[in-house]
């Protein structure tokens, strides 16, 4: 009896197969979104992901399988990081997807916070149009530690659930165009939704952090900016 003959082709899919059956848990996804803000020890990623520890170091294992992330100690902590690759380009390219194939998500997300029909997106181009003119407030609704590890240049940084309270430090007259981690973030479109109905003029960036970072465009790490100079 004869051995079937290997196939590279064969071989190839089976490998895209693992990558997508790796990348096909929501948790994964969730861990992948915050290593794409910054490089993080295990303790740090199960608490910012609502996990327990065990639980965060199972998954990221399974990522560090195929590659999707990496590893390097830092004294008694192994700090995980994105590996290398197009790996923000392809979380960008299944929200897509996801976005085309199933109306019913983004349905989800907008019905949650009651302002379907109000939100608003800013392409990037767009958006560094407008920062060279000088005429839009970049608003980072991320919390403050995530902020420090580095923002768009000359954004505001107020955490979703300090907005309320915190309206009056945002220029009233500029349009506001809020950002977070990503496409699998909700923090901007909640925060859109708020300043819409304090009747403020928002949009948000949907790609955040990783799609500024995917079109080759540097962070800024410096302290936050006067929000009064702002609306000079």
């Amino acid at each position: 009896m004869s051995t079937p003959q290997h196939n590279p082709q064969t071989q190839i899919h089976d490998e895209i197969a693992e990558l997508a059956r790796t990348l096909g848990h929501a948790h994964r996804l969730v861990l992948l979104d915050h290593i794409t803000q910054e490089e993080c020890a295990v303790e740090t990623l199960a608490e910012r992901s609502g996990l327990s520890v065990a639980n965060a170091s199972q998954h990221l294992q399974r990522l560090r399988r195929v590659g999707l992330v990496q590893t390097r100690r830092a004294g008694k902590y192994v700090l995980y990081r994105l590996g290398d690759g197009p790996i923000v380009a392809l979380l960008a390219a299944l929200r897509h997807c996801a976005d085309h194939n199933q109306a019913q998500m983004r349905q989800v997300v907008t019905d949650v916070i009651h302002q379907k029909d109000h939100l608003q997106t800013m392409p990037l181009d767009v958006l560094l149009e407008r920062m060279k003119e000088g005429s839009v407030t970049l608003l980072d609704v991320r919390p403050e530690h995530e902020y420090a590890t580095g923002h768009l240049p000359g954004a505001l940084n107020i955490p979703c659930d300090e907005l309320e309270r915190r309206l009056a430090e945002l220029p009233p007259h500029r349009e506001i165009v809020a950002y977070c981690r990503g496409p699998f973030c909700a923090l901007s479109l909640q925060a859109v939704a708020a300043l819409r109905g304090r009747g403020l003029r928002a949009r948000h960036l949907e790609s955040g952090i990783p799609g500024w970072k995917a079109a080759g465009l540097d962070l800024d790490i410096s302290p936050q900016p006067n929000a009064n100079e702002s609306d000079d």
